[in-house]
C-alpha cells in the first residue's frame, strides 16, 4: 500500500475526522481526500460518513488493500478476483524481479497440486502464492515448503482446527477414514536457480477455509466444516506473518515441523517416479527429506507421494 493511502487510513483510524481536517493534516486537497476515501471504500473498507466526519468501520472484507492493512510481514499483496493459477502469476512476477509478493485470488480456475494434479479452488478458500528470493543453498529449498506447512498448520490451529502435517506438503485433520485423515491444505513449491543459488522461489498455498463441504472433493475437509467460518483476511495475515517468522529461522522451523508432523511414527508408502518404498517414517533430515525404516534398511527419500498405511490390526 502506498504511503499516502496508508496516511489516509491512519487519519481515519483516529476519527471521526472531517475531509477538511484530513486535507490539512496530510497537506492535500479536499478532492484528493475524497478520492482516497472512495478508493478505500471500493477496496472493501467500511468508512462511515457521520455528522462529525469520516470514521473507519469494519475491515473484515477480502481484498489486497485490506490484507495489507495491519499486516506485520513484508509482503505486498497482488490480489485478483479470479486467476487460472496463483503460482503461474507468481512465476511471472518472479521473472520480472519481484520479491516478497503474495499473489492472492478469490478463486482459481486452473489450480494445481503436486504431480500436476488438479486443485479445486472455489470461493471461500485461501489461494495464495508467495514470491521469495531466499539466500539459502538450493539443497535447503525444501525447508521453505516445511515453513509454509508449519505456518498454515499454526494458523489453522489458531482457528480451532486440530491440524497436523503429512510429509512433505499436506496439512491434514485426523479422521476415521481409510487414510486416517482428511486434507485441509496443500502446498506446491517451485523455484528457478543455478547449482549454487536460488534465483526465485514460489510457494503456493491452498487452504479450504470457508469452502462449503459440498464443494470439496472426496477425502478433503475445510475449516468451516471442522470448526467455524474464519475471517479470511485475518487468517491470511496470520499465515503470512508466521511464514515470515519461520523462513527467518529454518532450524527452529524444522523442529516445529517435527512437533506438528502426523507422519513420523507412521507406516507409510512413498512413491517417487516408478519406485515405491514402504516402511516406518522415523525422521526428517536437516534438508527436509524423510527417513524410512524398512524391513531391510534405512532409506532417505527426498521427494515422493506419501500415503499413510493402516496397521494390519485396523483392517477388516
Amino acid at each position: 500500500m502506498d504511503e499516502t493511502r496508508q496516511a489516509v487510513i491512519e487519519g481515519l483510524e483516529a476519527g471521526p475526522v472531517t475531509g477538511p481536517e484530513l486535507a490539512d493534516e496530510l497537506n492535500m486537497s479536499r478532492a484528493a481526500v475524497w478520492k482516497h476515501v472512495e478508493a478505500l471504500r471500493e477496496a472493501g473498507f467500511a468508512i462511515d460518513g457521520t455528522p462529525s466526519g469520516y470514521a473507519l468501520g469494519d475491515v473484515s472484507g477480502y481484498s489486497g488493500p485490506l490484507v495489507e492493512y495491519g499486516l506485520d510481514a513484508p509482503f505486498s499483496i497482488d490480489f485478483h478476483d479470479t486467476l487460472p493459477s496463483t503460482n503461474e502469476r507468481a512465476r511471472e512476477l518472479a521473472a520480472d524481479g519481484a520479491d516478497d509478493v503474495a499473489v492472492v485470488a478469490n478463486t482459481q480456475s486452473g489450480g494445481r497440486g503436486r504431480l500436476d494434479r488438479g486443485w479445486d479452488s472455489p470461493a471461500g478458500g485461501i489461494w495464495t502464492s508467495l514470491v521469495c528470493r531466499p539466500t539459502i543453498p538450493p539443497a535447503r529449498a525444501p525447508l521453505y515448503t516445511l515453513a509454509a506447512a508449519v505456518a498454515t498448520t499454526e494458523a489453522s490451529r489458531e482457528a480451532g482446527v486440530d491440524a497436523g502435517i503429512k510429509w512433505p506438503n499436506d496439512v491434514v485433520v485426523p479422521a476415521d477414514t481409510d487414510r486416517g485423515y482428511r486434507k485441509l491444505a496443500g502446498i506446491l513449491t517451485e523455484m528457478e536457480g543455478e547449482t549454487d543459488r536460488i534465483s526465485w522461489l514460489v510457494c503456493g498455498i491452498g487452504v479450504n477455509a470457508n469452502v462449503d463441504p459440498s464443494a470439496l472433493p472426496a477425502g478433503a475437509t475445510s475449516i468451516v466444516q471442522e470448526a467455524s467460518a474464519v475471517d479470511r483476511r485475518a487468517f491470511l495475515q496470520r499465515l503470512l506473518e508466521r511464514f515470515d517468522a519461520r523462513r527467518d529461522d529454518l532450524s527452529a522451523t524444522l523442529d516445529r515441523w517435527r512437533e506438528l508432523a502426523v507422519t513420523l511414527g507412521q507406516r507409510v508408502s512413498v512413491t517417487h517416479r516408478e519406485r515405491t518404498i514402504e516402511g516406518t517414517a522415523v525422521a526428517v533430515t536437516e534438508s527436509g527429506a524423510l527417513v524410512l525404516e524398512t524391513d531391510d534398511d534405512r532409506v532417505t527419500v527426498t521427494a515422493g507421494d506419501c500415503e499413510h498405511l493402516r496397521p494390519a490390526s485396523d483392517q477388516t
